[in-house]
């Protein structure tokens, strides 16, 4: 690609560049531009305007960045094409509509490629979100080789079926820009390029942020805090549920998912143990979508939070409980306790050997 650029005397687009050829492409196609949610998330297709979105008969287009972050996939700074927080460009697009590909096709010439010099191939790739009960058929996209990006149409999220069939773009961005900056290491890409010449790099606005986080998430994280955390958001969780309020709850699912990749990061997780954390946010995840289809939608499904609901009243009275037995246990103990003391100010023992009367004779003790 820097050999095509140069040949017509230009320079390849830089990193930032790329992002707004995409946005300005997908706004003319009738896309809403969002800006990246604020929230930890492993991809693009776990942002609510894609997951969530995805659900209901309602027409949704949508483009947006979104930064990623996979704690496991740090490799503190030193391979060149492996990062712990990266990003994405995404695009839902619900239904799908008939001419999806050659859209695509324009949206790689709107960046620099030339589609018809280069090898553009398609390799069947179906996807899967265990976490999300989400999957659907799909591609690979590869060009010369290299994979940059995701193809799929969604049949399933949360365990509903999608009706209509959205379909889904997710461009790694840094891959792409690589392809088109002809570069071997992402901290080589030209990030910005002012008009006096200057140049900032990939590395120069990530390396360092690579190297602390991946020692962070590795070596650092505080394991018993993020245990605790997943258990808190969980319980949070299903309380905003059972309050009707899908869309907060969906954040602390991804609080929950954020907490149980750090743990895995740790190595403090076993194979048996992880089944269990990720069958537990995708019960959550399930739950969020059928409040959604439920209080968002409006699809007569059965309410998560009613169940959440009673657990909790439930937990709640075993905990009242719990504290009563508690509280009545102390008071005999202090009764018991105030039934055997001689009455001197301090005393509380079971016997009076160890008052300070009980030493005195009888003239010492009528003077204290």
């Amino acid at each position: 690609m820097n050999e095509e650029a140069r040949c017509e005397g230009q320079l390849p687009p830089t990193f930032q560049q790329v992002i707004m050829n995409l946005q300005k492409y997908w706004a003319d196609a009738g896309c809403v531009i969002l800006q990246p949610y604020d929230n930890e998330v492993g991809a693009g297709t776990n942002a609510p305007a894609t997951t969530l979105r995805s659900l209901g008969p309602d027409t949704w287009r949508t483009a947006y960045v979104q930064g990623c972050r996979r704690p496991t996939d740090g490799r503190y700074g030193e391979n060149p094409n492996r990062l712990q927080f990266y990003y994405q460009f995404q695009v839902l697009i619900k239904p799908s509509p008939d001419n999806i590909q050659d859209l695509y096709l324009g949206s790689l010439r709107a960046i620099g490629i030339d589609v018809d010099k280069h090898d553009v191939r398609f390799v069947e790739d179906d996807w899967e979100s265990p976490t999300l009960g989400a999957w659907g058929l799909g591609w690979e996209v590869w060009i010369d080789g290299m994979e940059v990006t995701q193809f799929t149409y969604f049949q399933q999220v949360g365990g509903f079926e999608c009706s209509p069939i959205p379909v889904e773009i997710a461009y790694g961005l840094e891959r792409l820009t690589m392809f088109v900056q002809g570069v071997d290491s992402v901290y080589d890409i030209v990030w910005s390029r002012g008009a006096d010449g200057v140049t900032f790099t990939y590395g120069d606005v990530y390396l360092e942020n690579e190297k602390e986080y991946s020692k962070y998430n590795f070596e650092v994280a505080d394991t018993e805090f993020l245990f605790q955390e997943f258990t808190d958001r969980e319980r949070d969780c299903k309380k905003i549920l059972a309050a009707g309020l899908p869309l907060p709850a969906y954040d602390a699912v991804l609080k929950c998912c954020h907490a149980f990749n750090l743990l895995d990061a740790r190595g403090v997780i076993s194979a048996t143990e992880r089944m269990a954390y990720i069958l537990r946010v995708r019960t959550l995840a399930k739950a969020c979508c059928a409040s959604y289809m439920l209080h968002v939608v409006g699809m007569d499904v059965e309410d998560p939070g009613e169940q959440f609901g009673r657990e909790l009243e439930e937990e709640a009275q075993a905990a009242a409980a719990a504290l009563e037995a508690a509280e009545e246990e102390q008071a005999a103990v202090m009764a018991e306790a105030a039934a055997s003391s001689c009455g001197v100010s301090g005393c509380s023992a079971e016997s009076c050997a160890g008052c300070p009367s009980a030493n005195l004779d009888p003239k010492e003790a009528s003077r204290g």
